[in-house]
């Protein structure tokens, strides 16, 4: 068998697969993203460099796809020259969210696909119009429909799809659900475990171990989409009320979702003025981004875990800090009550109620001991759930040798 796996930021969602399905006798396996840097035993990377992006003319409803469009032609270009090589892929993996699953079949029209669907777009029951703030007028509804056209065309194209959650699937039309998998990219629960001696040490050279007062919040970067707002209004009373707690926030400044603050250069510069004066800013630690290895540690030794989302993507972390030991503290939204249930494996708050979020935090640093067994069967849910190598991978190999030798997975259950 030989399969091309394609993602913008190579690996992506595919860290694991790629090189296992590589380990397979009689496996061929290349992996293509835009930019160099990636190794990886048995797989062949080819970087295909940043494509040329959308005009600063066009209709900003049409942008989205204008860059799409071109980095689905750039890749083309580059995969005939590869064709005329000789590669002969027998199933493509791709991530077709940037456009790159465009024309692949229009390339390798005997190949099969397998798409990665992480989220459709729709103005109401999601994330657009969410926050009552922001209401939803014509033109944004406008612009999301129109967000979904690259969607709408790999579909076509694809003869199979995964979605990691079963929210995340559910977003999908009917009639595209019926070719689409839930499967998640998978928990490595052997290196995502508790650790009774795990030390996390913040840039500023401040060490915290199991059994200190701290709590945590993890965002690629820290905006409304994640709930930093909610989250750093009920710091206040969180500090006020346990004199010796400190705060963790790990997360970048820039914008992945939504809109940039008003008249503040970040999310975390408005906040910050919004509560001058309210918070003792040498028991919050922000560390910008870290390594992996450094989040597992903070995971491992936080009292909560907080983790706030809009019914969005649910993010890598939330299942990770679980699978770490930690307790998680998650908004009441779709994405986050598909795995956390209130009371048995974690707690569950309103995503707007910095309060009612203060109230649940103190009662966890009250009463840790209390509070153990939440964390505890959370870990199980996420091994009988999400655990890497002993469900997901299993699965998604199979999936992919399934369509690559002509076969037809069974459909989702409704």
């Amino acid at each position: 068998m030989r399969a091309l796996f394609i993602h913008q930021n190579f690996p992506g969602q595919y860290a694991h697969l790629a090189p296992a399905l590589a380990q397979r006798q009689g496996v061929q396996v290349w992996g293509i993203g835009e930019k160099p840097g990636y190794a990886a035993p048995g797989v062949t990377y080819i970087p295909y460099g940043a494509p040329k992006g959308a005009g600063d003319q066009t209709h900003r409803y049409l942008r989205s796809l204008e860059a799409s469009t071109r980095r689905g032609q750039h890749l083309a270009n580059r995969l005939v020259q590869l064709r005329d090589k000789g590669m002969r892929p027998d199933i493509i993996v791709c991530h077709p969210g940037w456009g790159e699953g465009l024309f692949l079949k229009d390339v390798f029209p005997q190949a099969r696909t397998l798409f990665y669907w992480e989220f459709y777009y729709n103005s109401v029951g999601q994330d657009l119009g969410f926050d009552p703030a922001q209401p939803v007028g014509l033109d944004d509804a406008a612009r999301i429909r129109v967000l979904n056209a690259t969607q709408l065309l790999s579909l076509q194209s694809a003869d199979w799809g995964v979605s990691p959650t079963r929210w995340q699937w559910s977003r999908y039309p009917d009639w595209a659900r019926r070719r689409i998998t839930c499967l998640h990219e998978g928990v490595d629960t052997d290196q995502c475990a508790p650790d009774p001696q795990a030390v996390f040490r913040t840039p500023g050279g401040r060490d915290f171990r199991r059994g200190d007062e701290v709590i945590s919040y993890v965002a690629r970067n820290l905006e409304p989409y994640r709930g930093f707002p909610t989250f750093m209004r009920a710091l206040p009373r969180l500090q006020r009320e346990r004199p010796g707690l400190h705060t963790v926030i790990v997360g970048g400044d820039e914008v992945s979702y939504g809109r940039k603050p008003e008249g503040a250069a970040s999310w975390k510069a408005q906040m910050l003025a919004e509560l001058d004066g309210q918070l003792d800013l040498s028991r919050i630690h922000f560390t910008g981004r870290i390594p992996h290895d450094d989040l597992h540690a903070l995971f491992r030794v936080t009292r909560a875990h907080i983790y706030l989302t809009y019914p969005f993507v649910l993010s890598w972390s939330m299942l990770e800090a679980m699978a770490c030991g930690a307790l998680v503290i998650g908004s009441d939204t779709a994405p986050v009550r598909e795995v956390v249930e209130e009371g048995r494996n974690g707690l569950i708050v309103p995503f707007f109620e910095p309060e009612t979020l203060a109230r649940r935090v103190l009662r966890v640093l009250a009463d840790p001991e209390g509070h153990a067994g939440l964390a505890g069967a959370g870990r199980a849910d996420i091994i009988a759930r999400y655990d890497l190598r002993r469900h997901c991978l299993p699965r998604q190999l199979d999936l992919v040798e399934r369509l690559a030798a002509g076969g037809e997975p069974v459909a989702e259950p409704g």
